[in-house]
């Protein structure tokens, strides 16, 4: 049987990805690319919300790596470069997501902080876009291939501890 995943760490100043297993032993390492404008909970800041998560659904399980995704709905579309040149003002959410949820009322969840509400994920980018330096538009950003394994590794309802 495969490993199952209970806790993800984000670590933003790393921009790392941690998962630990039931045994709370590190079991999943990968580079990630959180906010470009750094860490905050506010609607409309674009900046990737700190503290306690968990994974509220997870979407694409049957896409092709390099699915295009828009309002969480698979376009029909595989990324490739010449379809990057055409549409430049994307923001590409690519192969798997994972839609998270805050859990602490007040600070990532309810009113004009909710992390839910603002359509925060994990999920797949262009490999072209580089790992390990801020560069999303809040979510945290993954290798095709990481966030595919990482999907398999979880379930609904999984912690995610985003930490500066």
């Amino acid at each position: 049987m495969s490993v199952v995943l209970k806790k993800l760490t984000v670590r933003v100043a790393e921009q790392r990805l941690e998962g630990f297993d039931a045994k709370h032993q590190k079991a999943f390492e990968a580079q990630v690319s959180t906010a470009r404008n750094g860490v905050g909970q506010r609607f409309g800041s674009e900046c990737t919300p700190l503290g306690e998560h968990r994974i509220r659904a997870k979407i694409g399980a049957d896409a092709p790596e390099n699915a295009v995704f828009v309002g969480r709905r698979a376009t029909g579309e595989i990324y490739t470069p010449c379809l990057s040149a055409a549409f430049p003002q994307r923001d590409w959410i690519l192969t798997r997501i994972l839609w998270l949820c805050g859990t602490q009322l007040g600070f990532n969840r309810g009113g004009l902080v909710d992390t839910q509400r603002r359509y925060i994920y994990l999920h797949g980018c262009p490999d072209s876009h580089p790992m390990g330096q801020p560069s999303s538009h809040g979510c945290v950003k993954m290798r095709n291939r990481d966030i595919m394994t990482l999907f398999d590794l979880v379930e609904i309802g999984t912690q995610v501890q985003i930490v500066e």
